[in-house]
């Protein structure tokens, strides 16, 4: 199926004006603030300089928990003052964003963003609050399913409602999980689905679209992704039977390869030459594709690397399974260096911070691992929660975790905060 795409007039000045923000750069440096989903550079990578505890454990290193209204597994971002994060009452079929004080936990403010229409079905995993928020430094971004329809929500730092645009219609078929990204003067969504999938590129200040490029009426939930490959901005998305790299700024293709399958949740990652991205319905694989606009397979597998997200560093691609076990391999020829045994079923993705890879499985087993392609070699085990779908967030020093527990037959979900205690 041919993509459509268009650019309307507006675009033209909107490229030609100031960029707002530093978090649109495609890289900036270590940070103690976590802005989007996959953090400051949209790569699991944190800060490798900060100071955490060297065997985490909720019982000596709990610094807050603060109790999370409703379900949802969208993990939090970190900016400033403020933690933020999505959540969703079932019973009240309301969809929100939480601002919660970084410091204590407290919660600070509430915003309904939609109100009943909530979709009949999602899988029995989902949640109607699975992705992150973005924030340029002035003003927060979220997106839901709602009413039938992808919809992107902008909201000043007070949580009051700025714009919402309505984007296309959407069909639930698993549910909806892709965070939305900001990119220069751009916010990007990509909304997927079997009745009318799309990707787009938003006027920041408005909410107007800029650009819009169709796609085919196969569900898929990877988020927009853009990353410096072969020396330029590209937002690279795979799913829907292809990959392919698009220009942020306007939506224009720059290259297509074929070997996706035809769901993917993942969000693709580089060496800065090739992309490395990987599906898991109908089709498990995991591959390498040239970045040159080549369109190249480099290399391929059939390891089932479905919803956690992957990480590159040093040359090396890691990887941890749904079903639990740990991968590496090499970049350039993708011959496996190791796999490993962690146990469990895994949705939330890896996090890496200097040499050692942080990841917590559906059970809240947290694992802490070696980034060495030499051997694999786990460092620390703890329990943290009953229940963990969301990517915890490591920024600052402190570990951000969205976990569930339960009491008897009734489900909680709670915000941790986690890190050294401060000497007395």
């Amino acid at each position: 199926m041919t993509m459509k795409f268009s650019i309307l007039p507006c675009a033209v000045a909107l490229m030609a004006g100031p960029i707002l923000s530093c978090y649109g750069s495609p890289d900036i440096p270590g940070t103690d603030e976590w802005p989007s989903w996959r953090g400051p550079n949209r790569n699991g990578h944190a800060d490798p300089s900060q100071v955490l505890p060297e065997a985490l454990d909720p019982a000596k290193h709990t610094l807050w928990d603060a109790p999370i209204p409703g379900r949802g597994h969208g993990s939090p971002i970190v900016v400033g003052e403020h933690i933020y994060l999505v959540t969703a009452d079932e019973g009240k079929q309301t969809q929100s964003l939480l601002a919660y004080d970084r410091g204590t936990g407290d919660l600070a403010w509430t915003t309904v963003i939609h109100s009943g229409n909530f979709p009949e079905r999602i899988n029995r995993k989902a949640t109607h609050a699975n992705n992150s928020p973005a924030h340029d430094g002035e003003k927060l971004y979220v997106t839901f399913v709602n009413d039938g329809a992808a919809c992107a929500t902008a909201l000043n730092l007070k949580g009051e409602k700025v714009w919402t645009t309505r984007l296309t219609d959407y069909t639930v078929h698993q549910g909806y999980g892709a965070s939305p990204m900001v990119y220069r003067s751009l916010l990007l969504v990509c909304a997927d689905n079997k009745k009318a999938g799309a990707i787009f590129g938003l006027n920041r200040r408005t909410g107007e679209v800029v650009w819009k490029v169709d796609r085919p009426q196969i569900p898929n939930y990877t988020p927009p992704i853009v990353q410096k490959i072969d020396g330029r901005d590209q937002l690279v998305i795979s799913g829907c039977e292809k990959v392919i790299s698009l220009d942020p700024m306007t939506g224009k293709l720059l290259w297509e390869a074929k070997g996706s399958t035809q769901e993917t949740v993942t969000s693709p990652v580089t060496d800065g030459k090739r992309v490395f991205i990987s599906g898991g319905w109908p089709k498990n694989h995991v591959h390498a594709v040239e970045g040159d606009g080549s369109g190249k397979v480099v290399w391929r597998n059939i390891s089932r690397v479905y919803v956690p997200s992957m990480l590159v560093t040093k040359g090396h691609l890691y990887a941890v399974m749904d079903g639990g076990a740990a991968m590496c391999w090499d970049c350039q020829t993708g011959q496996r260096k190791w796999k490993g045994v962690l146990g469990g079923t895994f949705s939330s993705s890896p996090v890496l911070v200097g040499g050692d890879i942080h990841v917590i499985n559906e059970n809240g087993e947290y694992f802490k691992f070696n980034a060495d392609p030499g051997k694999f070699k786990i460092t620390h085990k703890a329990e943290i929660g009953d229940q963990v779908f969301a990517t915890p967030v490591f920024c600052g020093g402190r570990v951000y975790v969205r976990v569930a527990v339960f009491e008897g037959d009734q489900r909680r979900e709670k915000l941790l905060c986690l890190g050294n205690r401060p000497k007395d």
